[in-house]
């Protein structure tokens, strides 16, 4: 199977616009990417990974927060 690395899903703004949209399952774009070594493939992994764990902890903190508010808000109705 022959690559051609001209396509638009090889370029880094394939790879952002994908990774904005659906975060982690944009990496096989960096992988198959003929592009990037080895090296940068794995920092760029890594990066990846880490903004998705802070963006979800932070999605999990901040639905506590709003639970925290809504059970305070029905503890006060009754």
């Amino acid at each position: 199977m022959k690559i051609d690395p001209s396509k638009w899903y090889f370029k880094t703004y394939g790879f952002v616009i994908a990774f904005l949209c659906i975060g982690p399952l944009a990496l096989p774009l960096v992988w198959m990417n003929p592009h990037y070594k080895r090296p940068k493939k794995i920092v760029i992994t890594i990066i990846t990974l880490f903004i998705c764990y802070v963006v979800f902890a932070l999605m999990a903190k901040s639905t506590e927060s709003i639970y925290k508010y809504y059970d305070q808000m029905l503890q006060l109705s009754k």
